[in-house]
């Protein structure tokens, strides 16, 4: 089990609630209609979702170290949590823009990560062992492992099963660096346990944890340095997306190193030192703490999944497009089969898997993956969010499509905000009001990309968008405009003509 530290009544909280020390593991049943392997947000939802039905099924849940995963104990919430921390921070260091002037902040640095902590405690009741034992569900605290084409064992006990869910998720990987593993490292299941700011800290790896963090750890007070092996951090998002990021994190103090390859890492007297080389420059840097963002590595190494049948590879589990792995009576979800690794993502397969798992086979029609429209947030400031297509998705399918981009400028509420950075654009299929995708850089973005989802999940086109009225200043007034934007194209010149004389005669 993952050490949680430091061991204060908020951690022995959390440590009651999601594996607690006493916990009996109960007598298996005598079968199993559904075995879910992991306690994190696509566990649970499984487990919880069979359980609930109130038919009866027998359900058993089994999670060898922290119930609520990493979206509790090591990702969104402990994250968000000092995330918000940080932007009080940056409040501050704008303040005198808005005509309100700080000229001392005391960042207590010990205090932020108590205030997580005890936030992180509060939370975890809804993950708890008790909590699902009392809704039905047999919960075992242990190591999991299938034995045999229906059966799992878990220590000594052996849990037969009709179905089985593999939704054990997946850990930071460790880069092939030499020296990184004797010098030692943080990843998002250690770098919550600080309890010391850190002077200095090296980020590797430039995708949506490393942005984050970065940012977060720059504002509260630490000499950051984040490594990027690419010429753009962010590769996955909107390249104009990826460079306004770029340029507030540069302006807010982190040292950006893109192209760059790391060469070794050595403790010394001064801390360590990280050999890289950029755009044919070779140096070093010496630093406190060094945290790992660069990617991802499914947990499955434990699972004795050859043994039945099913498939898999260095990004996860393998599953058809209705979650199902090579064994027809194992099904996955979660981040150790998705592309999406976000606790979204693994609810909203988690439900797939309920279906398809428990009703398909009484003729009761399957639900599929690629049937998602699936959006996702980097919470970084500002956030950049993102549904749908992106331009390049759109060249590569060869569809032929229009953009609408609206900067946050020309968006009242974003002026009086003093949140100009970012935009709304909006992809939409040429000669068709039908949206195709959309990235939205802002203050909220993560709140306002939600407008756009709903309508591409419900057919709702730009034409429909644009009869929306939105209050009055709001930064959603961005999505507003791009609809309005795509209503004047359908004004021809003729059209035009006819309504100018129209308003003379009136």
């Amino acid at each position: 089990m993952t050490k949680i530290i430091p061991m204060d009544a908020y951690n022995q909280q959390l440590i009651e609630y999601v594996h607690p020390n006493n916990w009996t593991n109960p007598q298996p049943a005598s079968v199993y209609d559904l075995v879910v392997i992991g306690a994190g947000t696509a566990g649970l939802v499984v487990a919880a979702g069979a359980a609930g039905l109130g038919i009866g099924l027998k359900v058993a849940l089994i999670e060898r170290n922290l119930m609520g995963g990493d979206c509790l104990n090591f990702g969104c919430v402990p994250s968000k949590t000092i995330i918000r921390s940080s932007r009080i921070i940056a409040e501050i260091w704008r303040g005198q823009e808005l005509g309100v002037r700080a000229d001392k902040i005391d960042i207590d640095f010990g205090a932020v990560m108590e205030r997580m902590r005890r936030i992180r405690a509060e939370i975890s009741h809804h993950d708890s062992a008790a909590r699902f034992t009392a809704l039905g569900i047999d919960v075992f605290l242990g190591d999991g492992k299938f034995t045999s084409n229906d059966s799992v064992t878990v220590d000594t006990q052996v849990l037969k099963f009709k179905k089985a869910v593999i939704a054990t998720g997946a850990r930071a990987a460790m880069p092939q660096i030499t020296g990184l593993a004797e010098t030692g490292y943080l990843t998002n299941e250690t770098v919550f346990s600080l309890v010391e700011r850190p002077r200095r800290l090296a980020v590797i790896g430039g995708g949506p944890v490393g942005c984050e963090l970065a940012q977060t750890f720059r504002r509260l007070g630490c000499e950051v340095v984040l490594f990027h092996r690419s010429s753009q951090i962010l590769n996955k998002e909107d390249p104009e997306a990826a460079a306004i990021l770029q340029q507030v994190l540069r302006s807010e103090g982190v040292n950006l190193i893109l192209d760059c390859q790391l060469q070794q890492v050595t403790k010394t007297d001064a801390g360590k030192t990280i050999a890289y080389s950029s755009n044919g420059i070779v140096d070093q840097i010496t630093v406190d703490q060094i945290l790992l963002g660069a990617g991802r590595k499914p947990n499955i190494e434990s699972l004795n999944l050859a043994q039945v049948g099913v498939s898999y590879d260095a990004k996860g589990v393998q599953v058809n497009d209705y979650l199902q792995t090579t064994n027809p009576r194992i099904y996955a979800a979660g981040d150790v089969c998705l592309k999406w690794q976000f606790t979204h993502a693994a609810d909203a397969a988690a439900r797939i898997v309920i279906k398809n798992t428990l009703f398909s086979p009484f003729g009761i029609g399957k639900s599929k993956l690629s049937n998602l429209v699936m959006p996702w947030v980097t919470y970084t400031d500002p956030e950049i969010a993102h549904v749908g297509w992106s331009e390049d998705d759109a060249h590569q399918r060869g569809m032929e499509f229009d953009t609408i981009k609206i900067l946050m400028s020309n968006v009242d509420r974003a002026i009086t905000d003093s949140e100009t950075d970012g935009f709304v654009k909006i992809i939409h299929r040429r000669g068709s009001d039908e949206i195709l995708g959309a990235t939205i850089v802002a203050s909220h973005a993560g709140d306002l990309i939600s407008e756009v989802t709903t309508a591409m999940v419900n057919k709702i086109g730009l034409s429909k968008l644009s009869s929306v009225i939105h209050p009055y200043p709001t930064q959603a007034d961005g999505i507003k405009k791009a609809a309005d934007a795509y209503r004047r194209t359908l004004l021809t010149p003729n059209t035009k003509k006819i309504l100018g004389l129209l308003a003379k005669l009136s």
